[in-house]
């Protein structure tokens, strides 16, 4: 098609993420690894979440969480320890821990990643994920 931009397939995906809500559930070690780490995108990725191959996230808790909702761009993590990013077909609910959010405006080009693209995450801060706090005085 003449006449309509091709934006092409970036060299490498570069995503910040929001660490939490169950970044708690990682050592400094495996949240280093999280935000240094070499990772590329995986060929069994797919609509529901891009898989991500190298380090594994080193857990500061075992055992599992009780299900829980999922985000459009959570970044859970199964026992493998890899980072796996929620998109369009993503689960309503989950058992992983969720070490942190990528912000939606990013997730477009995740989901266009080919196999084999370098990944790497970017930390936006932590944000506070409890219940929104009581106004008073209104």
């Amino acid at each position: 098609m003449d006449g309509v931009p091709h934006r092409g397939v970036a060299p490498e995906l570069v995503l910040p993420v929001v660490l939490g809500p169950r970044d708690d559930w990682f050592t400094p070690a495996g949240l280093r690894t999280l935000t240094t780490g070499e990772f590329r995108v995986s060929a069994a990725s797919n609509r529901i979440g891009l898989r991500t191959e190298g380090p594994s996230l080193e857990r500061a808790k075992d055992g599992e969480l009780a299900s829980e909702g999922m985000a459009l761009g959570a970044l859970q993590v199964p026992p493998d320890g890899r980072p796996v990013l929620f998109l369009a077909d993503h689960p309503t609910t989950g058992g992983y821990p969720v070490v942190g959010v990528v912000p939606e405006p990013y997730l477009a080009a995740a989901g266009q990643a080919v196999p084999g693209t370098p990944v790497r995450f970017t930390p936006l801060g932590r944000v506070s994920w409890g219940p929104p706090a009581r106004r008073t005085g209104v």
